[in-house]
């Protein structure tokens, strides 16, 4: 525990003090970067008068993002596979 690192990391106008690995502070900065821009973004495109609609907002395109990518992820995957075995059998046939 002691090579924990306590940053503060400041989201919505809140502030939050953290304890961490050295080895997360760089993601949690950029996340914390990409809530405030997105933040701003909805607060320019939407009548918002509530932090709360826009935290809502933008953790529903984070994880909208974060499940786009699983998506996409399996679809190479699946795409991957079907050409491997496509390949295995003309090695086979050539084999053979």
């Amino acid at each position: 525990m002691s090579n924990q690192l306590k940053i503060k990391i400041s989201v919505a106008d809140r502030v939050y003090p953290l304890t961490i690995n050295p080895s997360q502070e760089e993601g949690l900065r950029k996340a914390a970067k990409k809530i405030e821009e997105m933040i701003k973004k909805f607060e320019k495109s939407y009548a918002v008068r509530d932090k709360q609609d826009v935290l809502a907002m933008s953790a529903l395109q984070f994880a909208a993002q974060v499940e786009q990518k699983q998506i996409d992820t399996i679809e190479v995957s699946h795409h991957i596979e079907e050409k491997l075995e496509a390949l295995n059998r003309m090695l086979q046939e050539h084999v053979s």
